[in-house]
């Protein structure tokens, strides 16, 4: 891969309401919030504006609704250098809608009303794959309809175009898609999904990872939060640790893990240094509070990892 490769992402965009909470409440319980704001946010989304702030040159397929905000998002997408064409605007829908709670320690939890992110159809995957076919890799989460991501890792596979699979929210999915992925990239929680296996040590993930190199992966990157990355390429595997720091809201630190890392590898970086790369945006994003606000720009990036030698 070049520096001139492209990057296609198919995925999600929201409107992120965050109530950041000393605690989050239990069933019946009132908590009352610190600070509260709507930010630009979803998967596919903050995925692209992590690639795209660290330099890809990226066409996103998404839909959003006919309303205000889903224009204000695309506008904001352009000026992270995102090719916006193939975001379409669905009418009598509003743009999809997460719900964020923010607790004292970074932790959230997350409810999402899907809105126009579920009219992503295999249709309207269809119409847009000459930007699949034109693209080097196609990065994709499973915020979309399964049937979509399918049709879209079909085309890719038709064109020789790589897949790259975040697959969260976390979900059973087939052996037909799996068998179309090339890269991977799951948390603990999503690894177990995926092959049934709890994923609590180094050797549990590389159990896991085994796991899905059987169904035809060959690329598995378990993020493991504080601990790093388990890096597995056709059943070699080692942990990548990742950086220190004081985290102070999570959202989106794996988005932008994933919309970094792939960058990186489009432009030529080894694997072990794209996952660094990817390590560094993470670690800057979790010391800022939100989701696309706390994606850090290239300059930002390289100036981290100048830091830690």
């Amino acid at each position: 891969m070049t520096t001139s490769a492209k990057l296609a992402v198919l995925g999600s965009i929201n409107a992120d309401h965050i109530l950041n909470l000393a605690h989050f409440p239990r069933p019946g319980e009132t908590v009352i919030g610190k600070q509260y704001q709507i930010a630009f946010g979803g998967k596919g989304a903050n995925q692209a504006v992590a690639a795209g702030r660290a330099g890809a040159d990226i066409a996103f397929i998404a839909c959003v609704g006919a309303d205000d905000i889903g224009e204000r998002i695309r506008q904001q997408l352009q000026q992270d250098r995102i090719d916006t064409a193939p975001v379409e605007t669905v009418a009598d829908e509003s743009t999809g809608v997460a719900m964020i709670f923010v607790n004292g320690e970074g932790e959230n939890n997350i409810g999402i009303y899907s809105g126009a992110n579920a009219a992503l159809t295999p249709t309207r995957v269809a119409q847009h794959q000459q930007v699949i076919a034109d693209a080097d890799a196609l990065l994709m989460q499973l915020e979309s309809p399964l049937e979509s991501v399918l049709a879209a890792a079909k085309i890719a596979r038709a064109q020789q175009t790589q897949v790259i699979l975040n697959p969260a929210p976390a979900t059973a999915l087939s052996d037909e898609l799996l068998a179309l992925i090339d890269i991977i990239t799951p948390n603990e929680t999503e690894a177990e999904i995926l092959t049934g296996i709890a994923v609590k040590s180094d050797e549990d993930a590389a159990r896991a990872a085994a796991a899905l190199h059987a169904k035809g992966i060959d690329t598995v990157l378990i993020t493991l939060g504080r601990r790093g990355v388990w890096l597995s390429e056709q059943g070699n595997g080692v942990r990548i640790p990742g950086f220190s720091v004081q985290a102070i809201d999570t959202i989106a630190a794996g988005d932008t893990f994933n919309g970094a890392f792939i960058t990186a590898r489009l432009e030529g970086m080894p694997m072990h240094d794209a996952v660094r790369f990817a390590h560094a945006a993470a670690a800057i994003a979790v010391t800022r509070p939100g989701a696309q606000p706390s994606v850090p720009w290239r300059t930002e990036i390289d100036a981290f990892l100048q830091q830690q030698g």
